[in-house]
């Protein structure tokens, strides 16, 4: 699941549509602006128990993030809620969040999908990919492929990378729709370039396998790439794995070695069988060198190595 905290930025932009521009408003604002969240939340306090709804938004985040107050999930479950009922959609996004992972109430999965549900029928996208989530495993709801389909496009049509990955994985697998690879790839490819590395990963593998593409080895590396300079395990394992046998870049034991010994090293069972089938194949030199290469690309996190 996927909890969004409404940055600086979003909140400033939503607080536009029922404030009364008032001096203390603008008071508060401008306090926001430079950071004292305490003296915001002094002079916004009183409007939003007047009812606007966009300051309740506002003043729950405050308590969520614990800005310029201790963190109080609480209290902020008490200001989400308050302009959730009004209608407001990022509110009852938040409280569907809240409720999904206890924070500040009591954990509770089937009222977190009322109000995702309220919030994705408003086009919330973050919202439509929450719901689908909840459909998909069963949380809250009896599990529902199809409906979870239904949500997750809503979502992915807006460009949601998660969502667009959820739909690649429920057509690679044949979950509620006809399996269909190339469907699956097409989804994949969307979250990919967005830098989902789950998907990166997934399209790798496709092109790797020549599921719902072209197989291109040369293509794979590349998305295993991308996948494993954002820390992904598949894609640290599998780019050993392709420096090893030599598929889609020239054969290198050394970078295979170096591949293998990171995946190894976070924990990675078959890398570890990677590291070892390598090394017996490698000279002492050329171990040092490849341990070397490890210790640098740590440095760089991962980065261009």
């Amino acid at each position: 699941m996927k909890k969004i905290l409404l940055t600086f930025l979003i909140i400033l932009f939503t607080l536009t549509s029922n404030v009364v521009w008032s001096a203390d408003y603008n008071k508060g604002r401008e306090a926001f602006d430079s950071g004292d969240y305490a003296t915001a939340l002094r002079e916004w306090t009183p409007l939003a128990e007047q009812g606007d709804d966009e300051l309740q938004l506002t003043l729950g985040f405050i308590y969520d993030a614990g800005l310029g107050v201790p963190k109080d999930y609480k209290t902020a479950v008490k200001w989400y809620k308050l302009a959730a009922e009004q209608g407001n959609a990022i509110a009852q996004l938040n409280m569907g969040l809240m409720l999904r992972n206890g924070l500040g109430v009591k954990q509770d999965n089937k009222t977190a999908v009322k109000w995702y549900k309220l919030a994705a029928e408003q086009g919330n996208s973050d919202a439509q990919y929450n719901l689908g989530w909840m459909y998909d495993k069963g949380l809250g709801v009896q599990q529902d492929y199809k409906t979870a389909v239904k949500w997750y496009r809503l979502a992915a049509e807006q460009e949601d990378n998660l969502a667009q990955y959820a739909l690649g994985w429920i057509y690679d697998f044949g979950l509620g729709v006809p399996q269909n690879y190339a469907t699956s790839a097409r989804w994949y490819r969307l979250a990919a370039e967005q830098g989902n590395s789950d998907a990166q990963y997934a399209l790798g593998s496709m092109f790797r396998l020549g599921y719902g593409v072209v197989k291109n080895n040369e293509t794979a590396v590349k998305w295993y790439k991308l996948a494993a300079e954002h820390g992904h395990s598949g894609g640290i394992y599998y780019l050993g794995v392709m420096y090893a046998t030599g598929q889609g870049v020239k054969q290198d034991k050394i970078y295979a070695y170096m591949w293998g010994n990171i995946s190894a090293s976070n924990g990675d069972e078959n890398g570890r069988i990677l590291l070892e089938k390598v090394s017996k194949v490698m000279t002492s030199n050329e171990i040092s060198i490849a341990k070397e290469l490890t210790e640098l690309c740590l440095e760089k996190r991962l980065k261009d190595c």
